[in-house]
């Protein structure tokens, strides 16, 4: 059976340039998340509060994050891209959070075939107001359910691509060791 997070590969440009899987549409409220175990896309929840993604959000497949996940990205687009599709992303930037005591980062990136996005590198291109509503929607996103989110302010697309080499080089090893 074809795994999407261990057999498709992260891309051929990496760290700045890499494969992004969507799993949740931007403007979904449900959240979508990869079963490691089997591949699939389970069902996680619908959103407690009355918010949306505000961006097409997913992994990079063949990493492994610190909260024991694959690496997170945001993908900008000017289309809710459909759940399981494939997206060549570049980074222009990094928002971390702390989410039940662990770092939570997210790579924030262009769908380099969008001609509204692929033509920006770096976050602070974009409108300020884009800025402020993917960091008030992780603020916001678990409050009904009685949980607190810290957002870090956004940073730069060098802060990125370290984050993403050492998700990659995470995710080489535990395949070795076997993931637990």
């Amino acid at each position: 059976m074809f795994h999407p997070w261990h057999d498709v590969t992260p891309g051929e440009h990496l760290p700045t340039e890499f494969n992004a899987l969507v799993e949740i549409p931007m403007g979904s409220s449900v959240k979508y998340e990869l079963d490691k175990r089997t591949g699939l896309l389970r069902l996680d929840r619908v959103l407690y509060s009355a918010v949306y993604y505000p961006a097409n959000y997913g992994f990079i497949p063949q990493t492994y994050a610190e909260d024991d996940d694959p690496l997170d990205v945001l993908v900008l687009c000017q289309e809710a891209v459909a759940p399981m599709t494939l997206v060549t992303a570049r980074a222009i930037g990094l928002m971390t959070m702390l989410d039940t005591g662990k770092p939570d980062h997210k790579i924030l990136a262009v769908a380099v075939g969008d001609p509204e996005f692929n033509s920006f590198h770096e976050a602070d291109e974009l409108p300020p107001h884009r800025l402020n509503m993917l960091r008030r929607f992780f603020q916001d996103y678990k409050m009904l359910e009685g949980k607190e989110v810290l957002v870090d302010k956004i940073e730069p697309a060098a802060k990125a691509l370290p984050i993403i080499e050492d998700s990659l080089l995470r995710y080489s090893q535990h395949r070795r060791r076997g993931f637990h």
